[in-house]
């Protein structure tokens, strides 16, 4: 080991220090102002506070997003490109859909599992907002047809506008086989996309020196809004829904053990930063980059990371999954609505498939829900009761989305025996 990865190693760390400080500073910070400002009639000063935090946080995650289409783009074509043989592309492709389906599944059953034991949504003593009272989402409705334009681009601009990475992943798939079947032709834009995919990781790493003023305004502004209170109302919920989360990435570790071995804890080691900018954001592209960047540090092949883990950011999101079948049964519940097991595992179903159809759409998981919701005859309205809390639940739902792409990706990478 010379000096010089030594020093590698160090920095991570201290940067991981510095999101957690971010964390717990910003809690202080918006709990200050809450008690500051509070009040019966919202308060112009601190909405100014809010305004001011929001941009904060926003400026990073717009850096972010910056970087993501380029990087997908570029780490897809190339993985794809050394892999040279369609069947190989094929074969890591088959693997990594086989490990999300089996996740997705275990996710939505663990949620099902869980709510209908905890029953969360009885011993809520809130009012109920009116069966018919706007959402105030997108209307998204997840049908066959959104599914095809959510997954087949029109224009790669576009898509790379969009940020719609499934779309991104598509028109990448064709152009690494093409570059691929190309061979030696294709290897002066090969070298070319090589070359920008270091420079974006190069532009991650600048950008992360700011992740933890993003981290502590978004967490200041979510508590200045709400105060810890809010915690303590749906205290029950949050707390049955983060031991959810936690039983989830314990299975999903579990399940690494076995295929990784000893190599686990050093993986988890590598993830930590990404989890913790994931949890602090409030949202799982925000890791993206460094998640990226991590993985292949811990030994993953870079051919495999550039192929599993965009397909994994559309269709892997362990966490958003098992809070779709809470929060949908949740609001049953709220309801005194009844559901028998046969129609909440027609629901799981349901939920498996249109989740993949709206994987670029910012609140996604909310969307499906109430489409869900819809079809199911329990009223949209009831995810008021959640719009509240959110934000708080979407902090552990990004970080477990985090974990389980990358173990998706370890495992992936261990099955093909290309871990390093």
């Amino acid at each position: 080991m010379t000096p010089h990865t030594h020093h590698h190693e160090q920095k991570p760390n201290r940067q991981t220090l510095y999101v957690a400080v971010a964390l717990i500073l910003g809690i202080v910070a918006g709990e200050l102002l809450n008690l500051a400002f509070a009040g019966p009639q919202p308060n112009p000063a601190l909405q100014q506070v809010v305004t001011v935090l929001t941009v904060l946080t926003d400026i990073f995650l717009r850096l972010i997003k910056m970087i993501i289409a380029p990087l997908v783009f570029a780490t897809l074509v190339v993985g794809m490109a050394k892999m040279g043989d369609i069947q190989v592309i094929g074969r890591i492709g088959l693997k990594a859909m086989l490990w999300f389906f089996s996740a997705s599944i275990l996710s939505l059953l663990l949620g099902m599992l869980l709510v209908n034991l905890f029953q969360p949504g009885i011993s809520l003593h809130i009012p109920f907002p009116p069966e018919g009272a706007a959402t105030g989402l997108p209307e998204v409705e997840p049908t066959l047809q959104n599914f095809v334009t959510h997954v087949f681009p029109k224009s790669i601009f576009e898509a790379m506008a969009a940020n719609e990475i499934l779309q991104i992943v598509v028109f990448s798939i064709f152009f690494g086989v093409a570059s691929a079947a190309l061979g030696d032709l294709a290897h002066p834009m090969v070298l070319l996309l090589d070359s920008l995919a270091h420079i974006m990781l190069k532009i991650t790493s600048y950008v992360m020196h700011y992740a933890p003023v993003a981290v502590f305004s978004a967490i200041a502004s979510v508590v200045a809004q709400n105060g810890i209170t809010v915690l303590l109302s749906y205290g029950k919920f949050i707390g049955e829904f983060y031991f959810a989360l936690l039983l989830l990435s314990g299975l999903l570790a579990g399940i690494g053990l076995v295929f990784l071995g000893r190599r686990l804890p050093s993986l988890l080691r590598h993830i930590r930063e990404p989890m913790l900018l994931a949890f602090g954001t409030a949202s799982s592209e925000s890791a993206y980059p460094k998640l990226l960047q991590q993985l292949e540090r811990f030994g993953c092949d870079e051919k495999v990371c550039g192929l599993v883990l965009p397909l994994g950011y559309s269709f892997n999101l362990d966490g958003s999954m098992m809070y779709m079948t809470f929060a949908s049964l949740f609001i049953a519940q709220a309801y005194g609505i009844d559901m028998p097991l046969g129609e909440q595992l027609l629901m799981l179903l349901v939920l498996l498939f249109t989740s993949k159809g709206v994987a670029g759409v910012p609140r996604a998981s909310l969307i499906v829900i109430a489409a869900t919701l819809s079809m199911f005859h329990i009223p949209e309205a009831g995810l008021l009761l959640l719009l509240g809390i959110d934000q708080v639940l979407d902090m552990g739902r990004s970080a477990t989305n985090v974990l389980g792409n990358s173990i998706a990706a370890a495992v992936v990478s261990r099955w093909e025996k290309a871990l390093r």
